[in-house]
């Protein structure tokens, strides 16, 4: 078997890997907002939970208002971050929405709030992460973020929160206070959760790749992620070959897409993944 073909067929194990994960998360993060979160009046954040907030006044199912609020958002995602990143969108939306009208006439798991707020979070939480670690997201709040993410100073979780906070400061006008307090303390324990199962979506990463055609793979990274790299020239201590390194900062977000990158590149790459702690000085996107 060729180089090629070995490289092609591990490709194709990934993507499969990736769109089993993403088709899990789903159905999980389905289960937990029907059978947990919505009999109890506790909202998601994003576009779910405005989704949530509308079905109590508008005669619609949960699942097809999803669809109808995230639609600007993929159509914006369509034009303005590449079609295999919103494809993968659309298929988890679309199976959330679907698995939600499945669980729907389903008794819910407990009326008792406090372990609705709990068990719903942390499964809420597994499913969302297990879709962000296979390339997709659930809410249409994540692909604007994402992308103003790669071009503001506010990294991706931030803007995440902020949209957040409002939907629930709503939810807290409109159903009394104790549910938006309540739906904030799941959104936080959904966030640990997150973290735990996708390593969290805004944590800071510092990637050194080791490649035969640098420039290349840098002209890739800034098209398809809007990062800078830095370049440093290496040698091979036994092949006394010239190398490139590029060094660059990117988010764990954008951890997929660089790894779709380095994979369909061509030529030898080694990469070593790092944590950031801090960034002092320009966090550089175009």
């Amino acid at each position: 078997m060729t180089k090629a073909k070995k490289k092609q067929k591990l490709l194709s194990k990934e993507e499969l890997i990736s769109w089993l994960t993403v088709t899990i998360g789903a159905i999980v993060a389905a289960f937990a907002l029907e059978e947990f979160l919505a009999p109890n009046n506790i909202f998601d954040g994003g576009i779910t939970g405005v989704s949530m907030i509308l079905v109590h006044f508008i005669p619609l199912k949960l699942g097809v208002m999803v669809i109808i609020c995230n639609l600007p958002f993929l159509i914006f995602g369509w034009f303005k971050m590449g079609h295999r990143f919103i494809i993968k969108v659309v298929y988890s939306i679309g199976l959330f929405s679907i698995m939600t009208s499945v669980f729907e006439p389903m008794a819910e798991m407990t009326d008792e709030i406090l372990l609705a707020v709990t068990f719903g979070g942390v499964l809420l939480g597994a499913g969302v992460g297990m879709v962000l670690r296979g390339g997709g997201c659930l809410d249409g709040t994540e692909i604007v973020a994402v992308y103003l993410g790669r071009r503001v100073s506010f990294s991706v979780g931030q803007i995440i929160l902020i949209v957040n906070v409002v939907i629930y400061t709503v939810a807290g006008f409109v159903f009394g206070a104790n549910q938006g307090m309540y739906s904030l303390l799941m959104y936080f324990i959904t966030s640990k959760i997150i973290d735990i199962v996708e390593v969290g979506m805004d944590t800071t990463k510092s990637v050194m790749i080791i490649s035969d055609n640098g420039r290349e793979l840098a002209d890739e990274i800034f098209e398809k992620l809007g990062r800078t790299v830095t370049f440093l020239r290496g040698e091979g201590y036994i092949s006394s070959e010239k190398k490139d390194i590029l060094y660059c900062v990117i988010t764990r977000g954008e951890m997929y897409d660089l790894k779709q990158i380095l994979n369909e590149s061509e030529g030898s790459t080694f990469t070593t993944v790092s944590e950031v702690s801090d960034i002092v000085g320009n966090h550089i996107k175009s």
